[in-house]
């Protein structure tokens, strides 16, 4: 018997050759893609679909559904964040950020994190598996619910920033990006997507020549490779020279230009000399940094940088002619720093457990 494929991760084409396939016109694809962007739960549901189809289609294929575990607001009610539990029993997150200009989403492109990070709680524990596209779709798809529910207004804005590295899930993250810009879906302009790398710098040169104009964003955190050595493992692989040289070819490609992040952390990269030597490796690249004030997450010993430091750092990049911000913090008192509910959850399961 011919196992269950996952409609929600197939893309157009592949939707309309299933039609094809089971003597369908070709005009059932687009209605398909329009009830799955929709959110129905099941095949029933697709109303203007012959009953007959309905049930093949019941048979073949299967919905994504997620379930919200938990879902918490800042008391600022600037954010808003979301457990969802996979229909494997693992655990994702989603944030949504609510700014002047409309609401973001936050997604999680993988169940945990390989790349080791050290001041991140996305990666502790290692990567688990990959995310379906489908399964990123069905964050964006189950958020907008709740956001209408509430009379907010719909995402507006993707980030892939949660938890997991984008660019180790490439076909997915890459597939699922182009399934939020079809028109008879959710319609997402590419410039309204952001994408979130460490420096993964064979997949961000794949990525440039997808031509797609989303905005990439590279995780950098240090002026050198030996400072950056010692936070992120990824370093060891990609030099800053390199990452640099694919960002160009990326701005190259996409007439995009790219965001660098940097956390600062307290006494290791937020000293007058980091912001110099950082502004000395970035001048003359039509560039952006946004600068961070760390999350702290228990246990794994960093600390933010004083509010002073940070803007003495931001002040001498923009003394160096660096086009420069400091992220607007939301979300700080919900655990809304990537990875840090759903790690808080898991935490709580075992102490149960072992409490049997």
């Amino acid at each position: 018997m011919r196992e269950k494929q996952d409609i929600l991760s197939l893309s157009l084409e592949e939707i309309q050759q299933a039609v094809q396939e089971l003597g369908q016109p070709h005009y059932r694809a687009q209605q398909i893609l329009q009830w799955l962007h929709r959110g129905i739960k099941s095949f029933d549901d697709m109303t203007d679909l012959p009953k007959a189809f309905r049930e093949l289609l019941a048979e073949r294929f299967y919905i994504v559904k997620l379930q919200m575990l938990d879902k918490r607001t800042s008391s600022a009610g600037d954010a808003t964040k979301y457990l969802f539990l996979l229909q494997d029993r693992n655990i994702i997150e989603s944030v949504v950020m609510r700014y002047k200009y409309g609401n973001s989403l936050c997604l999680s492109t993988q169940v945990g994190c390989r790349m080791g990070c050290k001041f991140c709680a996305s990666t502790i524990g290692g990567l688990v598996r990959n995310l379906s596209a489908g399964e990123m779709l069905a964050q964006v798809i189950e958020v907008n619910k709740d956001l209408e529910k509430g009379g907010e207004r719909k995402v507006g804005n993707i980030v892939l920033m949660g938890i997991g590295e984008p660019l180790d899930n490439y076909d997915n993250t890459v597939k699922f990006i182009k399934m939020m810009h079809y028109p008879m879906g959710l319609n997402m302009s590419y410039r309204r997507i952001t994408l979130s790398t460490c420096g993964l710098v064979p997949k961000m040169m794949d990525l440039a020549e997808e031509g797609l104009p989303i905005t990439l964003s590279i995780s950098l955190h240090a002026p050198n490779d030996e400072l950056r050595k010692l936070i992120m493992p990824v370093a060891s692989a990609y030099s800053i020279d390199e990452i640099l040289k694919a960002s160009r070819y990326y701005f190259k490609k996409t007439g995009r230009r790219v965001t660098f992040e940097y956390a600062l952390i307290s006494d290791l990269n937020d000293r007058e000399r980091d912001a110099i030597e950082l502004a000395r490796r970035l001048k003359g690249f039509p560039c952006h940094v946004n600068i961070i004030p760390l999350n702290n997450v228990r246990g794994l010993g960093y600390k933010r940088s004083s509010q002073a430091t940070v803007e003495r750092f931001v002040s001498l990049l923009k003394s160096q002619g660096i086009a420069v911000t400091k992220r607007r913090e939301l979300g700080l008192d919900i655990e809304g720093a990537c990875g840090q509910l759903r790690r808080s959850y898991l935490e709580r399961v075992e102490t149960r457990q072992d409490e049997r």
